[in-house]
C-alpha cells in the first residue's frame, strides 16, 4: 500500500502578477528545485489552517484562511509516496517576506515558470498557472469597446 502524504501550497502573486517560488535549500530533499512556499497538514488540521501555518513558519508573513482562494490540486506519485497538494493563490498578505528555512526566493513572470527546475508534482501546477495566465490575456484581447449606435 502506498503511504499518501498531504501537503498545502500557495501561489503568492505581487502586485506586478509574479509569483512567489522558493528554492530548497541544501541538506533537504530534493535541495535545488525550486516550489511553491507550503507544507504538510497536521493531523486535524484543515489544508488552509496548514497553509495560514506554514506561510507564517516557513516566511513569517500572516494572512488569513479567507484571503486563500483554491487554484488547483497535484496528485503524483514519488518512488516511496503519493502526493496530494492543493494549491491556493494569495494576494493579500501581512509583513515582508523572510524566508526563515534557509530558502532562497525569487519572484517569477509566469510565463518563465519552466525556467526554474522544480518538483514533478509541481510542474503540473506551474502549467496551470501559464495556462489561466495565457488565457486571461486571451480574454483581455478579445474585450471590444461598445460600439456608438
Amino acid at each position: 500500500m502506498t503511504k499518501v502524504v498531504l501537503v498545502v501550497a500557495a501561489a503568492l502573486f505581487n502586485k506586478q502578477g509574479q509569483v512567489l517560488l522558493a528554492k530548497r535549500p541544501e541538506g533537504k530533499k530534493m535541495a535545488g528545485l525550486w516550489e511553491f512556499p507550503g507544507g504538510k497538514i497536521d493531523p486535524g488540521e484543515s489544508p488552509e489552517a496548514a497553509l495560514v501555518r506554514e506561510l507564517y513558519e516557513e516566511l513569517q508573513i500572516e494572512c488569513k484562511a479567507s484571503d486563500l482562494k483554491p487554484i488547483t490540486f497535484a496528485s503524483h506519485s514519488y518512488e516511496d509516496f503519493h502526493l496530494l497538494m492543493p494549491l491556493y493563490e494569495l494576494h493579500t498578505w501581512q509583513g515582508s517576506l523572510t524566508p526563515v528555512e534557509g530558502q532562497t526566493l525569487e519572484w517569477a513572470d509566469i510565463a518563465r515558470l519552466h525556467d526554474y527546475p522544480a518538483p514533478a508534482a509541481d510542474v503540473p501546477l506551474f502549467d496551470e498557472l501559464i495556462g489561466r495566465s495565457t488565457n486571461a490575456r486571451a480574454d483581455e484581447a478579445h474585450v471590444k469597446e461598445p460600439q456608438d449606435e
